[in-house]
């Protein structure tokens, strides 16, 4: 896979040097973070088999008024486009693939819609958000469907562990953006809560550019959004806790339809609940019992017409986890989904369910880490779909690791793909075959209390791309069809270190997005994405630069309609002037950068953000 290196890829590579310099400096360590995505079981961050990252609440806090796409986007082995701002229709590419391939939970729910298989992005507040773990690889063994290119956690803000605890943020910016948030948790006799809403608005910026000729309107393009979450558990008995989640972001976000459609906005919704029984059987097994609901809706509003769209979604879940003696874990799940789309034309058929039944085991015997996974998804009227995980992790010595893992993947079609009505030319092909995957992958990794480094090498085969609009050339009928293949081969490098009061990270991630067909790269994924950022503590006072360069990409699958790279510099700073009060600031893109990552749609340019913050 041949790569050119550049001047960005020598001044991100010259970090990494830099690390590994300095990798014997000495500091105090800082707690661990404790993730479940990665084996459906809680574990130490440090002891995860995979490539996972975990986003924290200080970094969701030093993003502003940032989307959670954007937050996203700046982290190893993600891209994103939008449709013109925070918004409007949003797309995130994990690991090369598409957005439809990578699965979104919400507190553990998945909220991938079944009309698109994608989800609303612009419906997700990042002021609602306490951390979000990605987990890179297929991992379908684990969730289902949808998880080829990996899955994104979200997770919003949940219980303290004080009697009472309050928080607020108040804070406005460019294009005349206000944003405020606050929220309470607590504990206290066996109950615990959380409440959280926000609140956003903005002008915006003009979405469009004259190369969208169809769509431009040169009038801003601004939104109304609000959120609110909130959780509520009680603890009956040592082991014994029932907790229910909920979430409810909505959006009302202005979009170009073209010079004759000025006041064209759509509404957004994503609604998720769940309700959660944990129970310690014995010292060895422990039982969860989950019922998760979950809504979006969609409506887009042109002059006199709309149209509407949206998915419901129950989901039901029994999973057991036995631990079969101190460094053996195993876990036994059984699910049911029932998916039922909603729009304005019905589906030749509107219901579908999912039964499925999985193993995951985790096992630890010395320097020896073994994690294996299997499951079986049922899906009504379709058939069944087997898929598989195994990776291996072996330490080399107490800083040095190594591994391999290889796993499997599927997507199912979406209602849209397969049911929808004969309409203009398009009708829905229920004979479709699901999109499979085959990933492995390689890492080494060196840890320290002070250094962080890690190489990440992959590949990814999926087959039976489904293409959703294929015309025949006489009748001009369009249908979707399972019409390619693609190859997505990557390396993937990460360090961060610290030096006293400064941080330094660095990622950059070399790609190979293929389309097997046709030869040609996948739309709207660049083969290079270098990120850099420094952090640097003066007492009260924090300051912080971040740099991140991507590549070209390409609009359309025949890569005629080039996506220029380019570069963006963001600086952050935040003053405490005590433990409850503290003002940030973020200036986004310095230099007032011009740069599309969907083709005629604009992005945001110099834009700065100042917050209050209060705790207590």
């Amino acid at each position: 896979m041949p790569f050119i290196i550049k001047r960005h890829t020598l001044a991100v590579l010259s970090c990494f040097a830099t690390a590994s310099v300095f990798a014997q400096t000495n500091t105090i360590p800082s707690l661990e973070d404790i993730v479940v995505t990665p084996g459906r079981m809680i574990q130490s961050e440090k002891d995860v088999i995979g490539d996972v990252t975990v986003i924290d609440h200080e970094t969701l806090q030093k993003a502003g008024s940032d989307s959670v796409a954007d937050i996203l986007g700046r982290q190893p082995g993600v891209q994103f486009s939008s449709s013109g701002g925070p918004q409007t229709t949003t797309s995130v590419f994990l690991r090369g693939t598409a957005p439809q391939q990578t699965l979104v939970l919400l507190d553990g729910m998945r909220i991938n819609g079944n009309a698109t298989g994608s989800i609303a992005w612009n419906a997700i507040d990042a002021a609602m958000v306490e951390r979000i773990e990605i987990v890179r690889g297929a991992a379908s063994s684990l969730y289902g469907s949808n998880a080829l290119g990996g899955v994104i956690n979200i997770i919003t803000k949940k219980d303290g562990d004080r009697p009472l605890s309050a928080w607020a943020n108040i804070g406005m910016g460019t294009y005349d953006t206000f944003k405020t948030s606050a929220g309470i948790s607590g504990a206290a006799q066996g109950w615990d809560y959380a409440l959280a809403a926000s609140k956003a608005l903005s002008d915006g910026f003009n979405g469009t550019n004259r190369n969208n000729a169809f769509s431009y309107n040169a009038d801003k393009d601004g939104y109304d959004q609000h959120a609110l979450s909130g959780s509520l558990g009680y603890r009956w008995a040592p082991g014994q806790h029932i907790g229910l989640t909920a979430y409810n972001g909505y959006i009302d976000g202005d979009y170009d339809a073209g010079e004759f459609s000025p006041l064209a906005h759509s509404l957004t919704r994503q609604q998720a609940y769940t309700l959660t029984s944990t129970n310690e059987i014995t010292s060895w097994w422990e039982s969860v019992l989950r019922y998760g609901f979950s809504k979006d809706y969609g409506e887009s509003r042109y002059g006199t017409d709309s149209a509407t769209y949206g998915t419901l979604q129950r989901n039901y879940s029994w999973q057991n986890n036995f631990a079969l003696d101190q460094n053996q874990k195993l876990g036994v799940i059984l699910e049911r989904l029932e998916e039922r789309p909603r729009s304005t034309s019905s589906y030749t058929t509107n219901r579908r369910n999912t039964n499925s039944v999985g193993l995951t085991y985790r096992g630890d015997f010395g320097p020896h880490h073994l994690q294996a996974s299997v499951r079986n998804d049922d899906i009504t009227g379709y058939g069944d779909e087997t898929t598989g995980g195994l990776g291996y992790d072996f330490d080399l010595d107490p800083n040095w690791t190594i591994g391999l893992a290889g796993n499997t993947g599927f997507r199912a079609p979406t209602f849209a793909d397969m049911y929808s009505p004969l309409n203009w030319g398009f009708q829905g092909n229920p004979d479709l075959k699901p999109e499979k995957s085959r990933n492995i992958e390689a890492h080494v990794q060196y840890t320290t209390d002070t250094t962080r480094i890690g190489l990440v090498a992959y590949q990814n085969k999926i087959r039976n791309l489904i293409e959703g609009y294929v015309c025949d050339p006489v009748t001009w009928d369009c249908t979707a069809k399972n019409v390619d293949d693609a190859t997505i081969r990557g390396l993937t490098l990460t360090a961060s270190q610290q030096f006293g009061d400064t941080t330094l990270h660095a990622s950059a991630d070399f790609m190979r997005p293929r389309n097997n067909g046709t030869g040609k790269q996948l739309i709207r994924r660049a083969r290079q994405v270098y990120n850099l950022s420094a952090d640097h503590r003066i007492g009260a006072f924090n300051v912080g630069a971040e740099y991140q360069f991507i590549g070209k990409r390409y609009e359309d699958v025949d890569n005629t309609i080039r996506l220029g790279g380019y570069g963006l510099v963001n600086l952050t700073s935040a003053y405490e002037f005590s433990k409850n009060v503290a003002v940030q600031v973020r200036w986004n893109n310095v230099f007032d950068k011009q740069y599309e990552n969907a083709y005629g749609y604009n992005m945001p340019g110099s834009s700065v953000f100042i917050n209050l913050a209060l705790k207590m």
